[in-house]
């Protein structure tokens, strides 16, 4: 046998007898450091409740390729973090013409990442073991 598994595609597995737990947290940690977001204070939610992203024609535009850069490297974590997956999807509506108001609520889910990169799914054992 070749043993467990532990690592494959960007995603850390970790078997136990309770279960298995799998995060992305270096992966994460990664993008933190390549978009200068691991400095910065963190937040407790990753969008706030009063915020509606919209076009924003009268916003300043950025560069696409790196918005698309920032939502897609954020849409791969949604593999082991559902908690932002809504706001990551409303931001990627976004991806043609987007505004300085788009990175920002962008860099702030970052942000919230950086204060959860520990956290990660646990898929217990009892789980698996129901007969159908």
């Amino acid at each position: 046998m070749m043993g467990y598994l532990i690592f494959v595609l960007g995603i850390q597995v970790k078997q136990m007898k309770e279960g298995i737990y799998v995060s992305q947290s270096k992966y994460a940690k990664e993008l933190l450091k390549k978009f200068g977001i691991e400095e910065e204070r963190t937040v407790a939610t990753p969008m706030a409740s009063n915020i509606k992203l919209n076009k924003d024609e009268k916003g300043k535009s950025v560069d696409e390729s790196k918005y698309r850069g920032l939502t897609g490297s954020l849409l791969y974590l949604t593999a082991s973090r559902p908690d932002i997956l809504h706001y990551v999807c409303l931001c990627a509506r976004f991806q043609s013409n987007p505004k300085e108001s788009h990175v920002s609520a962008v860099k702030r889910i970052f942000r919230y990442l950086y204060g959860i990169i520990s956290y990660s799914l646990f898929y217990p054992k009892k789980l698996f073991s129901k007969r159908i």
